[in-house]
């Protein structure tokens, strides 16, 4: 059984998966396997739709599935927001046609949700490889002015064409390789969670995203290029990444703390100079080489001879962190998330004790574990820049200022547990920020 075939039988949402070149000619006879008896409606954008919606829509009209009208979201600067659920939402709701969502991470977060609202399942024909959500659960949408996930299952079927997908922009497909490579430092996020016995490893989906990641990060400028296998494994790679998030039933396997800089920002409502949000995998670009930059600095600590009791000592009561973080995001449109995650997160001084403990004496076992999953900061930002991703915070709007302080924000607002939370149980944190940004950087 192949990996694919392993994954399809672990999936608890999509069940079938093609892969390939041309494969949008198997279009229809994907629709009428995974959907019976039933009619499909083509669901796009301007763009998706002249490059693959128009013809699938022959396609499925051609092999007599009687489709509807097609949907195409045709505003200039489309994101997933709330006021094209509601649209999509009584289109879906007046019609018993199931869903064939062409493109990515916008049509087809809107249309997952949407076809959850309406009780449906849906398909989706990928036309880009930018993320890892084609077959992740949950959609992320704006609503009420902030980007919230909805969960909400992935889709039952999934088409790539690599003929498609190798000659989408190449800003698109940069994003996605960023992203695909957050996979290096989400990992090591869990391996020292296992480590600490605060989330086991699940070895199954450990495997889809880690088993081929490194082989399929190898080649960035094939990948810029638009070399074709090349982008399989890209599309591939992010596509294993979804699965895992299925059979683990968490982001776990996928995302780590360069995320959760990536999730800042969006809570932040943050834009460039001239008004654009920076695309997520851009966002998750700068996030994993801070991540990654961070367990540099771990590697260098003498953590065989960490001061467990010093660190035991400074560390704050619950109500002290809940008061610094009320006091951290008190003007944003947030101002309890901090409260809400640490409060879940926060472990009690034996607890601590323990957790510092093992670090400390399996430090070197731990120490090889990091060593062989991670890539060395220099190597990896060359490889984003080769691709063509961004490597600098300014080059998505953020200061090194802001940066610096993005850490100590992006500890409080997700429980999961990351190089973020060692570097605050170590009492590590400031002194790490102030090697990796100088004394000029107050943060």
């Amino acid at each position: 059984m192949t990996i694919i075939e392993q994954a399809l039988e672990r999936a608890t949402d999509t069940k079938s998966l093609l892969i390939a070149e041309e494969a949008i000619d198997g279009v229809a006879t994907m629709f009428r396997n995974m959907f019976p008896d039933s009619r499909p409606i083509v669901i796009a954008d301007s763009t998706t739709w002249q490059i693959a919606g128009a013809r699938i829509n022959s396609l499925l009209e051609e092999a007599g599935l009687k489709p509807d009208d097609a949907v195409i979201l045709s505003d200039r600067d489309l994101h997933a927001e709330w006021k094209h659920i509601e649209r999509l939402d009584n289109v879906l709701g007046a019609t018993d046609a199931v869903a064939v969502a062409v493109g990515s991470g916008t049509i087809n977060d809107l249309s997952k949700l949407s076809s959850h609202h309406c009780g449906k399942r849906y398909m989706n024909v990928s036309t880009a490889a930018s993320m890892d959500g084609y077959t992740a659960y949950g959609a992320s949408i704006t609503k009420d002015g902030a980007k919230q996930t909805f969960s909400c299952p992935a889709p039952l079927a999934v088409l790539a064409d690599i003929s498609i997908i190798a000659h989408a922009p190449s800003e698109m497909t940069a994003s996605g390789y960023a992203d695909l490579f957050a996979k290096i430092p989400a990992g090591a996020d869990w391996i020292i969670s296992d480590a600490l016995g605060v989330e086991p490893i699940d070895d199954f989906a450990w495997e889809l995203v880690q088993g081929s990641l490194k082989s399929a990060l190898a080649n960035p400028s094939l990948i810029k290029a638009g070399d074709k296998k090349a982008i399989h494994r890209l599309i591939e790679g992010l596509i294993m990444s979804g699965f895992a998030m299925q059979a683990h039933q968490s982001s776990r396997p996928a995302s780590g703390a360069d995320h959760q800089f990536s999730h800042l920002w969006n809570m932040e409502h943050h834009t460039m100079a001239d008004g654009t949000t920076p695309s997520h995998g851009f966002q998750v670009s700068i996030g994993t080489l801070m991540s990654t930059a961070m367990y540099e600095q771990l590697l260098k600590e003498d953590i065989g001879n960490l001061d467990v009791d010093t660190c035991v000592a400074a560390w704050p009561s619950l109500e002290g962190q809940l008061n610094a973080s009320r006091e951290m995001f008190r003007l944003t449109d947030f101002p309890t998330i901090g409260e809400t995650e640490l409060s879940a997160k926060y472990v009690n001084n034996d607890e601590l004790r323990r957790q510092l403990t093992i670090l400390k004496h399996d430090w070197p076992i731990i120490k090889a574990r990091l060593e062989h999953q991670l890539i060395p900061f220099g190597e990896m930002r060359e490889s984003l820049g080769l691709v063509g991703a961004p490597t600098e915070p300014e080059q998505i709007g953020i200061s090194r200022r802001r940066l610096c302080s993005s850490a100590i924000k992006a500890q409080m607002i997700r429980r999961r547990f990351t190089i973020l939370d060692v570097a605050v149980r170590t009492n590590c944190l400031d002194k790490w920020l102030g090697a990796m940004f100088g004394s000029e950087f107050k943060c």
